[in-house]
């Protein structure tokens, strides 16, 4: 099963613009892309979460499972955003025991939607 994992492209994790680099939430993406993914890992950039005081925000969702927002995300958690993604693939309904996230998935959480349908 494909397991989707949303990027907030727009984030800007209070920061202010700056014209000569592209915004927090872009600047994790690329960081994402540049790493192995695990497999049935597909990476959607979205244009705004509405978590803008948190950002950068992304979501891990699933046919069938909970879905997960996380905030306050940069590129330097690329690696441990996707180990914890890899461990939302291997639990059957997306919730992985609270001792067994990754760290940052553990204190950033911002919510936990139940599945639809």
């Amino acid at each position: 099963m494909t397991i989707t994992l949303h990027v907030c492209i727009t984030c800007r994790a209070g920061v202010a613009p700056q014209p000569d680099q592209p915004p927090p939430g872009a600047q994790l993406l690329a960081a994402l892309r540049a790493r192995p993914l695990p497999p049935d890992l597909r990476i959607q950039p979205v244009e705004c979460m509405s978590a803008c005081a948190r950002g950068a925000a992304i979501a891990l969702s699933a046919p069938g499972r909970w879905t997960y927002v996380y905030g306050h995300m940069s590129p330097a958690d690329a690696d441990q955003i996707l180990t914890g993604a890899a461990a939302y693939a291997n639990a059957a309904d997306g919730i992985v025991p609270w001792r067994q996230r990754v760290e940052i998935f553990r204190k950033r959480s911002l919510a936990r939607i139940p599945p639809i349908g």
